[in-house]
């Protein structure tokens, strides 16, 4: 008889903005959070999936934002600020890190969404300390090399994963 070995525990980080800015930069398209569920789901059960964003409080966004839920996303929320000078900050890093050191405990696998370079130290310390695997998904002319050589494996956005144009 066939031993069934355990399903692969997985999370799933997702840098939202990053993704939104990088897949419209380089193919004019938005990515398809669906077809990430599906693929992602084939390698193993996804225990914990988050989706960080910036709320705006526009009604379009907040639409985008119950598509998330509904696929199975927690969506973690932070205000966009603007600043006296008319820029504007919005930044996830340390609610992503601090995220995927509590959920390295019980994962096997943490997928990360993102091409910032300021993950790298966040793939070592994870591999390293919690032996986790690290798959980051971005849009690979975008993603930050540093990044590219810290994880376990990098996945090119695709055709695979975006919205038909």
């Amino acid at each position: 008889m066939k031993q069934m070995t355990p399903e692969k525990r997985i999370a799933v980080l997702v840098d939202v903005q990053n993704i939104y800015y990088t897949c419209q930069q380089a193919f004019k398209r938005n990515f398809n959070y669906n077809a990430l569920w599906a693929f992602i789901s084939e390698k193993g059960e996804i225990v914990h999936a988050s989706a960080y964003a910036i709320d705006a409080g526009d009604e379009k966004q907040q639409q985008f934002q119950r598509i998330l839920q509904a696929i199975g996303f927690d969506v973690k929320l932070k205000p966009y600020i603007q600043r006296r000078d008319g820029s504007a900050k919005g930044d996830w890093d340390v609610g992503i890190t601090l995220d995927a050191l509590d959920y390295a405990e019980d994962c096997d696998t943490i997928v990360l969404l993102s091409g910032d370079g300021d993950f790298d130290l966040l793939v070592q310390k994870l591999q390293s300390k919690y032996q986790c695997q690290v798959e980051v998904i971005g849009v690979e002319m975008l993603t930050a090399n540093s990044l590219l050589r810290a994880c376990d494996r990098f996945i090119a956005i695709n055709e695979n994963l975006l919205m038909p144009g």
